[in-house]
């Protein structure tokens, strides 16, 4: 399972005041931020991801060690490049 980052929803207090089912519809997929005067003030999540989050996290660790599905991901660590990264050289 590849897991990619997603960029958070936002809704103005306008917004989510007028279109309320909206921001529902959007929090079953994810975090929705409501902000308030340009400033994030709230946060509207799924019951599901509010009890997850009540929980606690996992370390790195343990979701590696886990059989769940939020141990299963892929990832490929970025090469460094750079004169701090090279090679030495050894005579």
């Amino acid at each position: 399972m590849n897991v990619k980052a997603r960029a958070p929803t936002t809704f103005t207090s306008r917004e989510f005041n007028q279109n309320t089912a909206g921001a529902k519809r959007a929090a079953e997929k994810g975090p929705v931020f409501i902000t308030d005067r340009g400033k994030p003030a709230f946060v509207l999540m799924s019951i599901r991801e509010y009890e997850r989050t009540k929980r606690g996290f996992k370390s790195l660790a343990d979701a590696l060690a886990d059989n769940s599905p939020e141990g299963d991901f892929e990832w490929e660590p970025p090469r460094l490049e750079g004169p701090f990264f090279n090679e030495p050289e050894l005579d």
